[in-house]
């Protein structure tokens, strides 16, 4: 199978203005799709994983997070990037579910779902939470700057965590992933 990367939502492959509840306030940030495409041509596949506790605070309906995912993945499709699915968190942190990142149930799901192991897998991220998950599944992790990421990048330094790799943007990520990464 082709390397997969696991890719946060919002702020990592669009802007975060906050709480995004229909598909007429979502977009791409302008090099996301040129950067994944590369990706794509190279072999790598993607699964998108994202906390979306608007669902339980009452900010965005289901119906209109699948209008939102349906545009995501046409979008991906019209592109030539493989996409193998999104998979999101509909709880409250309150809740203290298994799924929530930096949990790692959704990670699990995916890896099930597509028969792929995490070991030698990536994820990019702008948050903590992301770094953590892929810290506790041992995958490699990529900060990116976009986002919540220049905060993210600060609270990594003074934790002492390590990162694999900070990039500004989804464009440095994929010029590190080409320049790192042997693709079987």
């Amino acid at each position: 199978m082709s390397d997969i990367i696991f890719l946060d939502r919002d702020g990592t492959i669009n802007p975060d203005p906050g709480y995004i509840s229909s598909v007429s306030q979502y977009q791409f940030f302008r090099y996301t799709l040129p950067a994944l495409k590369i990706l794509s041509d190279r072999g790598f596949q993607f699964v998108i994983v994202t906390n979306q506790s608007g669902l339980s605070r009452g900010l965005i309906d289901k119906i209109n997070l699948m209008e939102i995912n349906d545009y995501i993945a046409q979008t991906f499709r019209e592109n030539g990037i493989e996409l193998l699915g999104i998979y999101y968190c509909p709880h409250h942190p309150d809740e203290k579910c298994n799924c929530r990142k930096p949990k790692t149930q959704l990670f699990h799901q995916a890896a099930n779902d597509h028969q792929f192991n995490l070991p030698g897998t990536y994820i990019i991220g702008d948050s903590y939470k992301d770094i953590k998950a892929g810290k506790s599944l041992g995958i490699k992790t990529i900060l990116v700057r976009t986002g919540n990421g220049k905060k993210t990048e600060k609270e990594i330094e003074k934790d002492g965590e390590f990162v694999d790799f900070i990039g500004d943007t989804l464009e440095d990520c994929t010029k590190y992933l080409l320049s790192h990464v042997k693709i079987q």
